[in-house]
């Protein structure tokens, strides 16, 4: 069974966890000034890359609360866990996050 390190708990199984999708994502300040195409991008394409990726965890069946980790998506190691609203850790391979789309206006 895979254990992942929850920063708030330590280290569980995996079952109690489940995955929350790609990290270090910012809401757009203004969104009714998005256009349509803009916004589709921001609420349903992500960058889903092979290899080392950021994404959001839930300690569902523990504490509940969210926090970040990076997994190499090739092997399913976990290459760190760190809390919601802290920058992800300098890793060799991971691309640091975008910034948020921009208002057109």
């Amino acid at each position: 069974m895979l254990l992942i390190v929850c920063p708030y708990c330590g280290k569980r199984p995996e079952l109690e966890f489940t995955y929350g999708g790609q990290a270090h994502l910012v809401r757009p300040a203004k969104p009714a000034e998005l256009d349509d195409q803009t916004w589709t991008d921001f609420l349903y394409m992500r960058t889903n890359t092979k290899g080392i990726y950021a994404e959001r965890w839930r300690h569902a069946r523990g504490c509940g609360r969210f926090f970040n980790a990076v997994r190499d998506t090739t092997t399913d190691h976990f290459l760190a866990t760190y809390e919601s609203g802290q920058p992800p850790p300098a890793l060799p391979g991971l691309t640091p996050p975008a910034p948020p789309p921009r208002s057109s206006t």
